[in-house]
């Protein structure tokens, strides 16, 4: 395993950014934690590595605005494409969603409630589960650029139009979020902040100075892919 390697190589520190599992220990991070080696986590703290300092987005803030953006537009009917169930952040992101949507007076939906995943594949299967099951969503907010951008080919690819017939937002701000058909409304992450935190915390870690973990905030950009939902709402 590469982080053995590392370790056997005497290291000065480590930056990891976790592979998430449902397991609550992982052996390799209690060798990681006995060797005493300087180590950074980038993003958010399993259970099994909660023991390292962290430096992550502000994932909830982040996903809690995403929600403002299409409630502030007229939608009340959002559907939510969650993320892998072991990950730290995607659960984040779906409390921030669940936080805009009570402090707007609506109750959740475990109607509009999808798991999907990932990957683009996963937003493909997520919104064709979602027009099977007709479940009236004016908007959709993933959990990542890839899940939406699954979703928004696979409503495309079913004759809807993009925002007029329903709205889609993503996270991640990767690029192929900005060339999409329809430029997706996502949320961008400062990574070259994230860069320059986790650098300065690994110093002060090495240098045996104080230190906190810390969380980022992110931005909303807007583009093509959200608008106001008709006034009939999404019947597909």
């Amino acid at each position: 395993m590469c982080l053995r390697r590392f370790l056997s190589r005497r290291v000065d520190g480590l930056f990891i950014s976790p592979v998430y599992r449902f397991e609550a220990e992982a052996r390799i991070y209690q060798e990681v934690l006995a060797s005493k080696t300087p180590v950074v986590l980038l993003g958010p703290p399993a259970a099994f590595c909660k023991s390292f300092v962290s430096v992550e987005l502000e994932e909830l803030i982040a996903s809690y605005t995403a929600t403002q953006h299409l409630l502030k537009l007229g939608h009340k009917r959002i559907a939510y494409l969650t993320g892998p169930p072991t990950a730290p952040w995607a659960h984040e992101r779906f409390e921030g969603y669940r936080r805009a949507l009570r402090e707007a007076g609506l109750e959740l939906d475990d109607e509009l409630v999808f798991q999907s995943g990932s990957t683009i594949e996963d937003g493909t299967k997520a919104a064709l589960q979602m027009l099977n099951e007709g479940c009236q969503a004016t908007a959709i907010q993933a959990v990542s650029d890839l899940v939406a951008i699954g979703c928004a080919n696979a409503l495309l690819s079913q004759g809807l139009k993009i925002p007029e017939d329903i709205s889609i937002a993503g996270f991640g701000n990767i690029l192929l979020a900005e060339h999409f058909r329809v430029p997706l409304t996502t949320i961008r992450q400062p990574k070259f902040r994230l860069g320059i935190a986790a650098v300065e915390t690994m110093m002060s870690i090495i240098r045996g100075e104080k230190f906190q973990p810390k969380r980022l905030p992110a931005e909303l950009i807007e583009r093509k892919s959200t608008a106001a939902p008709r006034a009939t709402g999404h019947s597909k």
